[in-house]
């Protein structure tokens, strides 16, 4: 619980020496480093007015701490869960009426970026997370999924005054050229006009969806301290035994936890008795 409190999830090895004997053998702590724009891109995606969640498969305890390093409450994680939980609760939460978008690399998150409004993979990722997205970033910066968004707006804010020029531009032109003003003031608009008149209104939108090319991406946030995992020093877990060989090399010693079955479940806080059993040179 410890090891997990920290974000790594633990394996541990056991071995019987004689009923009701058990030894520990060894454990192993295993840890994803906690990408260090992690916390400024979900702060980002935040302050846009967009909720974020975390979905897991790690134990809660780990999901929870890494949480906590990303910036997100507690209540927007859902851990332990598997890929077919993953999909549960994106279809859940587009039942409520929300609109997913799920950032995902793996196999596991296929479903999820297939069932979401727009799936978004890691270029880092699985080929199958990448088949089955919508958007694919070209590199495994999280910040790159704000620019894709922020993008989109863009593009539609363009399309939108384009569809409102155009519409403009027709409800006068059309008129005119029909020759609408003859009647009162004898003006008419000559055939060569009205085509020429015609493809500036299509040069027109042309040139207003270049000035996409000019696009700017949002400026990330400064990278707060506390976004990256450190590796651990692993006397910070306990049963190690520090030694210096004849060569002033520094050797940590594991000790393994020898104690009976039966007194360890009477007592869980029973005292374990160490053996070293395995060294690493440090």
């Amino acid at each position: 619980a410890a090891v997990e409190g920290t974000g790594k999830s633990a394996a541990v090895a056991e071995a019987e020496d004689g009923p009701p004997t058990l030894l520990l053998a060894g454990a192993l702590a295993v840890a994803d480093s906690l990408k260090p724009d992690a916390r400024p891109v979900v702060k980002q995606l935040q302050q846009r007015g967009i909720e974020v969640w975390m979905i897991s498969g790690d134990n809660e305890r780990t999901a929870a701490h890494i949480a906590a390093e990303a910036g997100l409450h507690a209540a927007r994680v859902v851990a332990g869960v598997k890929p077919a939980g993953k999909l549960a609760k994106v279809q859940e939460l587009r039942e409520a009426g929300a609109k997913i978008g799920f950032v995902g690399d793996g196999v596991n998150d296929a479903p999820a970026l297939a069932a979401a409004d727009v799936g978004i993979a890691v270029g880092s990722g699985t080929d199958v997370a990448i088949e089955t997205a919508d958007v694919v970033l070209m590199k495994s910066s999280l910040q790159d999924v704000v620019t894709a968004l922020h993008l989109s707006r863009v593009a539609m804010r363009r399309i939108r005054i384009n569809f409102v020029w155009a519409f403009i531009y027709n409800v006068v032109g059309i008129p005119l050229a029909a020759g609408v003003l003859y009647p009162g003031l004898h003006i008419q608009f000559p055939p060569m006009f009205a085509g020429a008149a015609m493809a500036l209104s299509s040069v027109s939108v042309v040139c207003s969806s270049l000035l996409l090319r000019l696009y700017q991406p949002p400026k990330p946030l400064p990278l707060a301290r506390g976004t990256t995992v450190e590796p651990a020093d692993p006397r910070a877990y306990g049963r190690f035994d520090s030694a210096t060989d004849s060569e002033g090399t520094e050797v940590l010693s594991l000790r393994a936890s020898q104690c009976s079955q039966p007194e360890r479940a009477n007592d869980p806080e029973a005292p374990l008795q160490a053996a070293p059993v395995a060294s690493m040179r440090v």
